[in-house]
């Protein structure tokens, strides 16, 4: 039987900046600079946006490095899970 799998989710604020997403999602995601300032964009825009899909343990650890860094440089950006 598989693991349940989770979405992170980055939710939109006004004072993260586009940049540091950017750079999250490329370094703690593993995302190309083109997919990163898509999914940038997408949650800019939309709101909200699934920044990827993983096994909970891996999704729980994304998501504290990310607040992590984000509390480190003074943003409020904000992810969350959701079951897959």
């Amino acid at each position: 039987m598989e693991p349940k799998h989770y979405h992170v989710v980055f939710l939109n604020d006004d004072y993260t900046t586009k940049d540091f997403v950017t750079d999250v999602l490329q370094v703690i995601f593993h995302k190309s600079e083109a997919e990163a300032l898509q999914l940038m964009e997408k949650v800019h825009v939309q709101g909200a946006a699934v920044v990827g899909t993983y096994t909970y343990d891996i999704a729980v650890t994304r998501v504290n490095l990310t607040m992590k860094i984000a509390r480190q440089q003074g943003f409020p950006l904000r992810c969350e899970l959701k079951e897959a």
